[in-house]
């Protein structure tokens, strides 16, 4: 792994050509309360103070509503259109935990059958992460061996230290960013900065109020799936779906066709959610998830077992957010809790 430094100072020129060269993607201040990633013009729009955004990026590769085909009955024939190659993007100040979700998110679309609208953005898009400056209530990411200066997956990783930025590349795609914008990569006191990460990554994770340990939660859940648990934690969801709208990991879509004249249609995909009834309502008006009992279950289900067991890869980064966006406080890190004490019970 090579290393390179980027002075604070050089930090708003570099973004700026980012986005003259590159489609950028940054963190951003939505209303003064809220933080998402957007494309951006420049260095001025980009905010660099937050904690974690409100809404993960990951919709960079994976748009909460985005166009596939369109297209066009002539006689006997049915010409569709299909989207246009995405634009070489940079998403920029991407969270250690974020990052970790977008190498969740990969296989689910490159499995047997190739999803080409997330596959063609995600090699299209260089990932520039961020290391966090401080930790949240609400995050428990070391419980998925991550942590909060991990760059594990990001083509480059930006470590904020004094008034340098510690870089670290990983990938032949970070190594062609740094070669292209060489001016702005100086190779000074690496080393040094390396150690000063080191320091930083292990005062953080001190920080950390939620010790999560998911020993055991795995073969309880393997076990047990009609656990009379779930009746006591169904009963406080609202099935709002807040949890999957702001989840990095959640995938689910929905596909619409909308009538454009009288020969022609788009057809779009759009973020859909498990805790919704419709859901997994069949054309024939079956639903083997007829209550909201068992599509809680199927979502914590999701995050602690089904994921691992298809892709190898935990269903939960550790962000956070569902917890602190829920409107009535539900806890998945009390849930991992309760699952060991029903394991050690059982």
């Amino acid at each position: 792994m090579d290393s390179r430094v980027v002075s604070k100072a050089q930090l708003p020129e570099l973004l700026d050509k980012l986005a003259r060269d590159y489609i950028l993607v940054a963190p951003v201040h939505e209303e003064e309360t809220v933080t998402l990633f957007k494309k951006v013009s420049g260095a001025n729009e980009v905010q660099l103070d937050y904690t974690n955004s409100d809404v993960s990026p990951k919709g960079c590769l994976f748009p909460q509503t985005e166009k596939t085909i369109s297209y066009t009955y002539t006689g006997d024939t049915l010409d569709m259109k299909e989207a246009a190659e995405p634009p070489k993007t940079a998403l920029f100040g991407v969270r250690p935990c974020d990052i970790k979700s977008i190498l969740a998110l990969d296989p689910v679309f490159e499995g047997k059958f190739l999803d080409s609208y997330y596959l063609d953005k995600r090699k299209n898009t260089v990932i520039i992460g961020l290391s966090c400056s401080k930790v949240l209530s609400t995050c428990f990411c070391t419980a998925f061996n991550s942590g909060p200066c991990d760059g594990s997956g990001a083509d480059l990783m930006f470590t904020e230290l004094g008034d340098k930025y510690y870089v670290e590349v990983n990938t032949d795609k970070g190594s062609s960013l740094v070669e292209a914008y060489s001016q702005f990569f100086g190779k000074q006191d690496t080393e040094q900065l390396a150690k000063a990460k080191e320091e930083q990554a292990k005062k953080l994770e001190g920080q950390f109020t939620r010790k999560v340990d998911l020993e055991g939660v795995k073969q309880v859940l393997d076990e047990n799936f009609e656990l009379p648990y779930w009746d006591k934690v169904f009963k406080k969801c609202l099935g709002c779906g807040i949890c999957t709208f702001v989840c990095p990991t959640c995938h689910c879509f929905d596909i619409f066709d909308y009538v454009t004249g009288e020969v022609s249609g788009d057809r779009f995909r759009c973020w859909d959610s498990c805790m919704f009834p419709d859901f997994t309502l069949m054309a024939g008006g079956h639903n083997p998830r007829p209550s909201k009992k068992e599509r809680v279950r199927n979502r914590f289900m999701h995050k602690l077992k089904y994921h691992l067991d298809r892709y190898n890869l935990e269903g939960c980064v550790g962000c956070g957010r569902c917890i602190s966006k829920c409107p009535v406080n539900i806890d998945i890190t009390q849930i991992i809790k309760d699952l060991k004490e029903v394991g050690q019970n059982a």
